[in-house]
């Protein structure tokens, strides 16, 4: 081979090692590209977590509920969970104590909230009836502000995504089937 082929190979393979070298110090110095912030990390929705629950565990908070917030007035008060809500109590009248029990049956709504049907219910051994028990009740009880008596409709309305709970977390009722014991709710916590 000639001198002036080996100059000209040795140019070209120098060229080359140059322009590679540039090119990696080129791409080593360019800016590294940022991948775009999916939107559901960005929204600002609830946090929703599942709840199950069982109506032993169900009585126990809602008894320390009405404890502890002080919903007793004229008529002491309990509820319990058995394969129905059922409302217990006494109200005075003609200087004695009466027994009063109502039943319903809570029906879930799909926004969340808790609708108790009226099933059945008894004044000692009154029979009166349940729309003037329900006014009574609904005049007499003291209730939270997120449970609306209906007496007209025979029912009462829980609101329970209007229940103001700690962190501003929201319930709201998804299956409610006593009978099973099969309870489950979504809670709600705000995100930052």
């Amino acid at each position: 081979m000639t001198t002036r082929k080996w100059k000209t190979l040795f140019i070209a393979l120098a060229a080359l090692n140059i322009i590679g070298i540039i090119t990696v110090f080129l791409l080593i110095s360019l800016p590294v590209k940022d991948e775009p912030i999916s939107e559901k990390l960005v929204q600002n929705d609830d946090i929703e977590f599942q709840v199950h629950a069982n109506r032993e565990d169900l009585n126990l908070l809602i008894a320390q509920y009405l404890e502890k917030e002080g919903f007793t007035g004229i008529i002491n008060y309990e509820v319990l969970l058995t394969d129905e809500v059922e409302l217990f109590g006494t109200v005075k009248m003609f200087g004695r104590e009466v027994e009063l029990k109502l039943t319903f049956e809570p029906i879930a709504q799909k926004n969340g909230d808790l609708v108790l049907v009226q099933k059945t219910i008894s004044l000692g051994q009154m029979g009166l009836p349940v729309s003037y028990v329900m006014n009574f009740i609904n005049k007499q009880f003291k209730t939270p502000d997120w449970v609306t008596i209906q007496p007209n409709q025979k029912q009462i309305y829980v609101s329970l995504q209007n229940m103001k709970l700690k962190s501003d977390i929201k319930v709201k009722a998804k299956k409610f089937d006593l009978e099973n014991d099969d309870i489950s709710f979504i809670l709600s916590v705000p995100s930052l």
